[in-house]
């Protein structure tokens, strides 16, 4: 079967328009398509019937006019832009930016909870879309390939869809209560929890195989991850939980933002968020979007910038002050890393030396599975630890303390 051809009209509306369209072209190879060209069109004023202008429509069509080949509109089209440019176009399929992005997450998502969010987003994005009857349908019909509802779905009523989307998000709110229960059971049980957060194809989850020796999916394509990922991670014997999270993207459409927030609460509620950016490519952009996206959920917790590709960074490259420079790839600047995570949770714990008269080994015993031992040694009179001790404890341990 050969792939869709993917045609991009890219409006230049900003400085950013030659990265939105490095990103659509990788969106659209992330979709198992294939890219057959571009046409860009400067935005002064936007045409409220569709967008672009009935000119430069034209002008599309007349290159477009021996394939059958699918137009992605590399932006956020209304239901009334879509059907217009796709009658322009002489009623070829037209997706835009959030269609496309909707279609690899549906292709990307693993878990049930994944599959849950995918459908409740794409049927929330197509019901206002639902109008006209037939060929006007099909033109709004799924993504490439017509993955999840697609064009299937486009044959039910607005009631059937209406029930499926109640359905569904009861169906998530069950689950993001067992997510709830997960996260109160490992407060009560001292897990901090580090989230990998970042752009979309920087190297998360090469980072949390380095650090955890997990065997995590990775692939040079974004949204490679889509499902959250937990490993344990134990740095100086102290464990903690590190979860790989949904990557971002500039312009991320907030509804779809709000579909994986459940998926995302694991770094809202992380006790420290290391935040991944590509030296080889636009980190600051990458650093200042995923900000962007982290303070509209109302991200508060602590955060280190983490810079992985360093061994790809240009020369002139000027890397984000008191950013950690790794390569996840090749193990460089990992033991920094976790020095760095130490030293940021460092108002958790304390470093500490005990000593345990034998006559105390019965009363010590209970307590010994509160803390982290660095280092032992047996004395004539007793044992001596050199231990990293949760602040919470320090109490129990007074008695012992003598460094």
């Amino acid at each position: 079967m050969n792939a869709e051809r993917i045609f991009i009209i890219q409006p230049v509306e900003g400085e950013n328009a030659r990265i939105l369209h490095e990103e659509a072209v990788a969106l659209v190879e992330s979709a198992g398509a294939e890219y057959d060209g571009t046409v860009y069109q400067n935005i002064r004023e936007i045409n409220p019937a569709t967008y672009v202008g009935e000119g430069k429509l034209k002008e599309i069509n007349k290159i477009l006019s021996d394939s059958d080949t699918t137009v992605l509109f590399n932006g956020e089209l209304s239901p009334s832009q879509t059907l217009n440019i796709s009658a322009a176009l002489g009623d070829r399929k037209v997706i835009d930016r959030t269609t496309l992005i909707l279609d690899i997450f549906a292709l990307r998502a693993a878990s049930n909870e994944g599959k849950i969010q995918v459908e409740l987003a794409q049927l929330k994005y197509l019901y206002p879309r639902l109008k006209g009857k037939g060929a006007a349908l099909s033109r709004l019909g799924g993504g490439i390939g017509t993955r999840g509802p697609g064009e299937t779905k486009l044959e039910t009523d607005r009631r059937h869809i209406r029930t499926r989307i109640r359905y569904l998000e009861e169906k998530l709110s069950q689950t993001e209560q067992r997510r709830r229960l997960q996260a109160e059971r490992r407060k009560k049980e001292r897990v901090r929890t580090i989230a990998l957060v970042g752009y979309t194809n920087t190297g998360k989850s090469t980072l949390m195989n380095a650090l955890t020796g997990a065997d995590v999916f990775v692939k040079n394509a974004l949204f490679a991850t889509l499902d959250p990922t937990a490993r344990g991670l134990f740095i100086e014997n102290v464990p903690f939980l590190l979860v790989d999270t949904v990557g971002f993207l500039q312009k991320l459409p907030h509804n779809l933002i709000e579909a994986f927030r459940s998926t995302l609460e694991s770094a809202l509620n992380c006790d420290l968020a290391l935040i991944v950016c590509d030296a080889s490519g636009d980190f600051q952009m990458q650093l200042d979007t995923t900000l962007e996206t982290l303070r509209s959920m109302e991200f508060s917790a602590p955060y280190l910038v983490v810079v992985n590709k360093c061994d790809l960074a240009a020369p002139s490259a000027a890397l984000p002050q008191d950013a950690v420079l790794i390569s996840a790839k090749n193990g460089t600047g990992l033991d920094g890393l976790k020095a760095r995570i130490m030293e940021t949770l460092k108002d958790g714990f304390r470093r500490v030396t005990l000593f345990i008269p034998y006559a105390d080994s019965a009363a010590f015993a209970p307590f010994r599975s509160l803390l982290y031992e660095q280092e032992v040694r047996y004395t004539d009179d007793g044992i001596e630890l050199r231990v990293i001790l949760p602040t919470i404890h320090a109490q129990s341990f007074r008695h012992w303390i003598i460094k």
